[in-house]
């Protein structure tokens, strides 16, 4: 699938899941906009787009925990990414390993 195909919503994001590339451990989701997309490409770390602070943002390098791209997919739709990384150490903002760790009872 080619970039240009891919089906931004209607504020120009596609959302991202992001998992551990050896383990298929699922580490957070979050958005990517056209910028953070090709910025993610250009530099093979993850790039986002923050919807609270409206800005781009470079996964981990504030925290060092620079997550390194293996692979890059899109669902059959185009309108969902998956990105493969090689992370290593937490991807959550509160220092968890993934940002899914609250269960639901």
């Amino acid at each position: 699938m080619q970039v240009d195909s891919l089906k931004f919503d209607a504020h120009g994001l596609i959302p991202c899941v992001v998992q551990q590339w050896d383990t298929g451990e699922v580490l957070m989701v979050a958005w990517m906009n056209a910028e953070s997309l090709a910025l993610t490409l250009e530099t093979g770390t993850t790039w986002f787009w923050s919807r609270s602070r409206r800005e781009l943002w470079n996964k981990g390098a504030t925290s060092g925990n620079m997550q390194q791209v293996r692979e890059l997919w899109a669902d059959c739709d185009g309108d969902t990414l998956l990105v493969k990384v090689d992370s290593p150490g937490p991807a959550c903002h509160t220092g968890a390993r993934s940002c899914f760790f609250n269960r639901l009872d």
